[in-house]
This record gives structure tokens, sequence and C-alpha cells, in this order.
């Protein structure tokens, strides 16, 4: 649901909703060595998904390495911000900022992905 710029993420829990339970998405946080997310780039709202700090209870901290998004393909980097690697066809830098809350890297040069 929400990663932060230095690789936290709440994927679990949404305050005043309804909980079945956290799954195994701490468990696999926790133990793997390579956390890759897959998710849309904005909420239901339009507001960005990466963010500064994450609002929501963390599933883990520092765990997320690569974030794929309908808007790009980003690595987090360890001194922390979203390191622009693909845009997603059609997509311009200029897009991408202005959905991202989070401190946001490029080079103004990035490849569009292969799809």
């Amino acid at each position: 649901m929400e990663v932060s710029e230095n690789g936290d993420i709440a994927n679990w829990k949404i305050p005043g909703k309804m909980v079945k339970g956290m799954g195994g998405a701490m468990d696999l946080v926790a133990s793997a060595k390579n956390i890759i997310v897959a998710m849309q780039h904005v909420n239901k709202a339009g507001e960005s998904k990466l963010l500064p700090k994450c609002t929501l209870p963390l599933t883990g901290i520092k765990c997320v390495k690569k974030i794929v998004t309908e808007l790009g393909v980003f690595d987090v980097l360890p001194e922390g911000g979203f390191k622009l690697l693909e845009r997603a066809p059609g997509i311009s830098v200029e897009q991408i900022k202005s959905a991202t809350a989070g401190k946001l890297i490029t080079t103004g040069n990035e490849p569009e992905m292969l799809i």
C-alpha cells in the first residue's frame, strides 16, 4: 500500500478497515534478501504511495530494494530516495515526478520499458 524512500513497507492494514490478518507479509519481508514490490503508484484519491515516510502501520523496515508501478521501475537507494530506472511507455519523467511524494532521483533520460 505504501513504500517509504528508505525502503520501509506498509502493506497489511489500513486503520479503521476490517482486517482478516497480516498473512505471510511480515514473514516474507523479514526473511527475504531482495524484496521487489509491484504496486499502483497512487491511491484511489490520486495521492502518491511512494512517500518520504509511511503513514500506515509498517510491515517491514528498510527491506524494499525495487518497486515496479504502472508508471515505471525504481530502485530504493541505501541513502534514501527512489531512483527512476525505466519509464512506462508514453509516461514522461514530469508525470512521474508529480505522482511521487518521496525523493525522486532522475537523470532525465531514463528509457521506456520494453513490454
